[in-house]
């Protein structure tokens, strides 16, 4: 098919119709469980923790931006330090590197949040594992790529959220606006204003 046969409207039309399905079938109850774990973690003073990989280790750096600098709330996001990342990669295993990480910074109490569009990427089960295990809480933001309804990824965190549609791309586009839906809404239910 040559580019003028292809049907760009049409194209633009389908994959923003399966966005906004995905958008309005997204469980507020599971949503608002992880707005829920962000305020326990800003009362407790304790720190939220981000891991993922590709588009869904990009996300996690943009929202602890933006919990940092709007909410005040002590972040970390794991894909960010690079040296420590290929560190634990290259002396250890990629399977290892947010195990490894946390293993420094995490503290009973934080929070966990874990990106990952298939649920099944084994350095963030790993990761989240570990979380677990150490005392923390944990939440899971994921999608039905190939039909797996959100993968183990789903089946082991304290807090899933599952975005109905098995575009990867759309998995991606949803856990941005679920972290700015979140963010959002703490700034309206604690009157935090709105930085410049």
């Amino acid at each position: 098919m040559s580019s003028d046969e292809f049907d760009f409207a049409a194209f633009m039309s389908s994959y923003i119709e399966d966005l906004t399905a995905a958008m309005h079938s997204l469980n507020p109850d599971d949503v608002s469980g992880l707005y829920n774990e962000m305020l326990s973690v800003m009362d407790n003073g304790g720190c939220v923790h981000f891991i993922g990989n590709g588009g869904s280790a990009a996300t996690p750096s943009h929202s602890a931006g933006d919990w940092s600098k709007e909410l005040k709330l002590p972040t970390l996001c794991h894909t960010d330090n690079i040296a420590s990342l290929t560190a634990w990669a290259n002396d250890t295993d990629y399977s290892n590197i947010f195990v490894g990480q946390l293993q420094t910074w995490l503290k009973s109490g934080d929070l966990l949040v874990a990106y990952s569009g298939s649920g099944n990427s084994a350095n963030v089960i790993n990761g989240v594992e570990f979380a677990k295990e150490a005392g923390a809480r944990t939440v899971g933001i994921t999608g039905n790529y190939r039909r797996g309804n959100g993968g183990n990824l789903a089946k082991l965190a304290d807090v899933a959220i599952v975005c109905n549609t098995e575009s990867m791309e759309r998995i991606e586009d949803l856990q941005l606006i679920i972290n700015h839906i979140v963010k959002e809404a703490i700034k309206a239910s604690r009157n935090i204003p709105s930085h410049s």
